[in-house]
């Protein structure tokens, strides 16, 4: 039996620059051509603007299904920014899981380099703003259509036209859509035992483990 993994189809960086007003952004994201360098930082080349809510450790590299770009098509139909992977700032567009199948821990092959999951991307008002509308954050808020961050565990490089394959899975009753709905889909008030575990489990990333702890009272 083949083992669980995904696909790649596109490796994107990109840089600050200026986004709304005085504000910066480096959610706009190009393809990368050949090998790409992947550090504790994440990619070689991608940088981001605001150091307080993106990057480090626990926000490394940025994944977003593209399994989820045909709903999204219908929701927004002729949408230019869905022609094409790096609609919503990922570094890796990838096919094959989506939340419900991508667990807290997970580990990945990523070309040479090994990743984890450390938690899901909690949407800001960038993703509006991007798009132009009000209702791409609340969307996914409902949805759980939020893609995932990974820490990196070993460096290495990764292309594009390769596959990720699940090397570990520590944590298989916490798949991300799970760990989103209790966090930041309101799910919490329906099981407070939950969030209480995942307030003490090491491996999800600090912030929500702050929010849990917050969360549970």
């Amino acid at each position: 039996m083949s083992r669980p993994h995904m696909t790649i189809d596109a490796l994107l960086v990109g840089t600050p620059v200026p986004f709304r007003g005085e504000e910066y952004s480096a959610i706009a994201k190009i393809p990368v051509e050949g090998p790409v360098r992947i550090t504790w930082d994440g990619f070689a080349g991608n940088a981001v603007a605001d150091r307080v809510h993106h990057g480090g450790w626990d926000k490394a590299i940025h994944l977003y299904p593209q399994d989820h770009y045909g709903w999204w098509r219908e929701s927004k139909p002729d949408h230019p920014l869905l022609d094409a992977p790096g609609a919503f700032g990922e570094n890796i567009a990838s096919r094959g899981m989506t939340e419900d199948d991508l667990c807290l821990g997970d580990r990945f092959s990523l070309g040479s380099a090994i990743v984890e999951v450390s938690h899901g991307r909690q949407p800001c008002w960038k993703l509006d703003h991007r798009f132009g509308t009000r209702d791409v954050m609340a969307t996914i808020v409902k949805t759980g259509r939020c893609g995932i961050y990974f820490r990196v565990i070993r460096e290495g490089e990764a292309e594009a036209g390769t596959r990720m394959d699940l090397l570990e899975r520590p944590l298989p009753d916490w798949p991300i859509a799970r760990v989103f709905r209790l966090l930041i889909g309101g799910g919490h008030k329906a099981d407070p035992d939950a969030v209480r575990t995942l307030a003490a489990t090491d491996v999800l990333a600090e912030a929500w483990r702050d929010r849990a702890r917050k969360l549970a009272g």
